[in-house]
């Protein structure tokens, strides 16, 4: 018996699908080219050039991050016009925090059968990401890879690099006891603690297509855009004010904000110096979660923080308030051991009593 020739097609990869989506994505990458990058694509390689970029003496900053689960519930709702700013979001705004400014970011969309469609969809929210954050999309890969995923599911993952001149890199070694903690509203969960807020849905039944009191759906308050903070926080960090910043991301304040300080500085925050978000509070009812639970799991309503002397506290925070941020002075940095405590009154976070959350770095 003749057996038929079997062909990748068979296999469930289709090589003309996916050079129809890199055809279609081609502008999308354009869209995002800077000085350095001229943002085309379909070469082996994506090129840089730093000096056309202005550096003199640069280093190179590199990060690489993906979006979680919060693609989860992106795909259970067929909204896919945000995860992509996510994920430049998330590579982004930890290289401002060693000063870096975002040049070029890659991506890589992984799927059991390519969704021409969905993918563009993601694709285009990348790209937008990038114009956000003034890097160029200069490469990817788009992997098909049949029996590795359920059917509809993908994942995301996306790598950024940065350049920072070596004399002005931010170190944090300029942060000292009377030092004043900034804090800077996020956009909303971002992408982090997804996998507990997704267990917080399913032992409760929650509608995601339920109406908050905001007027958007629990959904898409859910899966609001990750803040992108280079345009707006760069410029200050550049002009040599600020001594340390912290990406509040996974770990949340008890975790993330000890990275960027010395040996001897212990970061104070009062919980009670801003106001815990809506979504917060109802995950926290939800989950009935603790608050030292929310202070290492959630951004809890602040995506970044800066530290700063306390001359340079009222200006810093009135340069970033005039670039768009939400500015609240949240705490101080004291002597002792590298770490961070979070404590709020009663009343704050759901706690019925004075309470004090710490962990040593």
């Amino acid at each position: 018996m003749t057996r038929k020739p079997l062909t990748y097609a068979d296999a469930g990869v289709s090589i003309a699908a996916g050079n129809a989506l890199v055809k279609a994505i081609g502008p999308l990458a354009k869209s995002t080219a800077r000085p350095g990058a001229d943002a085309e694509l379909g070469g082996f390689g994506g090129l840089f050039d730093l000096k056309a970029a202005g550096y003199r003496d640069p280093l190179l900053v590199a990060a690489n991050d993906g979006v979680g689960t919060k693609l989860k519930l992106a795909i259970e709702l067929g909204r896919h016009d945000g995860v992509g700013i996510d994920l430049v979001a998330m590579c982004a705004n930890d290289l401002i925090v060693q000063g870096a400014e975002p040049l070029f970011f890659l991506d890589y969309f992984a799927t059991g059968k390519l969704d021409g469609d969905v993918a563009a969809a993601v694709v285009a929210s990348i790209a937008e990401g990038c114009r956000q954050a003034g890097c160029a999309l200069i490469g990817g890969e788009t992997a098909e890879m049949p029996g590795m995923y359920a059917n509809g599911d993908y994942d995301l993952a996306g790598f950024c690099v940065g350049a920072v001149e070596r004399s002005a890199q931010l170190t944090g070694a300029g942060i000292a006891p009377g030092h004043v903690i900034l804090g800077l509203a996020s956009s909303g969960v971002h992408s982090n603690g997804f996998s507990l807020v997704r267990r917080i849905i399913a032992e409760r039944e929650w509608d995601l297509h339920q109406s908050l009191p905001s007027g958007k759906t629990l959904g898409e308050t859910l899966l609001e855009p990750t803040r992108i903070y280079v345009r707006s926080v760069l410029p200050v960090i550049q002009s040599g004010r600020i001594d340390g910043i912290a990406h509040v991301t996974g770990g949340g304040f008890l975790e993330n904000i000890p990275r960027v300080l010395p040996d001897d500085c212990h970061a104070l925050v009062e919980a009670g110096e801003w106001p815990l978000p809506r979504i917060f509070a109802l995950l926290q009812e939800g989950g009935d979660l603790a608050a030292a639970e929310m202070a290492r799991t959630f951004n809890c309503g602040v995506g970044m923080v800066a530290i700063v002397a306390e001359a340079q506290a009222g200006p810093v925070a009135r340069e970033l308030e005039q670039a768009g941020e939400t500015v609240h002075r949240i705490g101080r940095i004291t002597n002792g051991k590298r770490g961070c405590t979070v404590r709020g009154p009663a009343g704050s976070w759901g706690s019925d009593e004075d309470w004090t959350a710490t962990f040593y770095g």
